[in-house]
């Protein structure tokens, strides 16, 4: 038998006080529906929704709606307001899991979300590039084509090189690709001044310039290196001056200051790579990198303009949104 309404204990009281969290809790955290409720309380459905309201209202009761998706969305939301991008993807790795994993998906979802069957792509080299490339559901685009940017790496680096990527996220697209069959970086300025002006060379660079997306890495400089994409290629004196002109990261070959501005050393004149400024001018270019280590370079990146979107992990957003 239900308790009218009028014999309802009195709000007043202490006894009203736990009526109201007795019920709210049945409600909210037990999931009772309000008839249910009503049936064990004795009183009315109609009474069970007025102390329902009134636990609300007397701020007895706090609901949140809340998913780490969210979060993530408003971080994507804070890189693009703050530094102009086009998108940002973040993922969030499972706690103990590399971040590879779930940038590259990230990465790999921007990039095929915003191709086109004849799409003219670009890529670099590096292992995020790579893992992304991986990560591109299989396509039948047969006009796109993938053009290397960025000569290879040396025969005796471990990371997964330019042409291999390249060959890939063709294989991937169901398209043709382009090789650059040099080196990135070459003996002296003449040779590689030379190459430059070899016919595929010439037109693999301009090939990748005019193209319409471009997927790359950011390198840093920290701890006297120069980024792994160097290794065999530059010694102690040539890091010692990469180090003393400020640069703080690297992007397709290009030293970089704290504000994207490009830093001249004796490795550029022997770099094959797409030209510096060509690289702004493509309409979107995915970066691909997450770490401590890289923010700086990163941000580098972002603040010159160099990349139009970004791909990174939870933990390297929130540091770029806090500097």
């Amino acid at each position: 038998m239900f308790i009218k309404d009028d014999q309802l204990i009195s709000s007043s009281s202490r006894e009203h006080v736990d009526l109201l969290l007795r019920i709210a809790r049945r409600y909210y955290l037990d999931s009772k529906t309000q008839t249910e409720i009503a049936k064990e309380f004795g009183y009315s459905r109609a009474s069970i929704a007025r102390l329902l309201k009134e636990s609300r209202e007397r701020n007895m009761v706090h609901i949140t709606v809340d998913h780490p998706l969210e979060r993530l969305e408003e971080l994507e939301q804070g890189l693009v307001e703050r530094y102009g991008l086009h998108y940002a993807r973040v993922g969030e790795p499972a706690i103990g899991e590399d971040p590879i994993a779930v940038v590259s998906q990230c990465a790999a979802s921007l990039f095929v979300e915003h191709m086109r069957p004849d799409s003219l792509v670009t890529v670099s080299n590096g292992n995020a590039v790579a893992a992304t490339v991986r990560e591109v559901a299989p396509q039948n685009w047969e006009k796109t084509n993938v053009a290397q940017m960025i000569g290879s790496l040396s025969p005796t680096n471990p990371m997964t090189d330019s042409p291999e990527i390249c060959m890939m996220l063709a294989q991937r697209l169901g398209g043709s690709f382009t090789k650059l069959p040099v080196p990135m970086i070459l003996s002296s300025s003449g040779v590689a001044q030379a190459m430059r002006r070899e016919g595929q060379i010439a037109a693999t660079l301009a090939l990748g310039g005019g193209a319409d997306i471009a997927l790359v890495g950011v390198g840093a400089v920290a701890n006297m290196r120069s980024g792994h994409i160097f290794d065999a290629y530059v010694d102690a004196d040539v890091v010692k001056e990469v180090v003393g002109k400020g640069a703080v990261g690297h992007i397709c070959g290009h030293h970089i200051d704290s504000n994207g501005r490009h830093v001249h050393t004796s490795l550029c004149d022997r770099t094959i790579s797409i030209d510096f400024e060509r690289l702004r001018r493509i309409p979107l270019v995915i970066g691909v990198a997450w770490g401590s280590t890289k923010v700086p370079a990163i941000r580098a990146c972002l603040l010159g303009g160099l990349i139009s979107a970004l791909a990174t992990d939870k933990e390297t957003a929130e540091r770029l949104l806090d500097g």
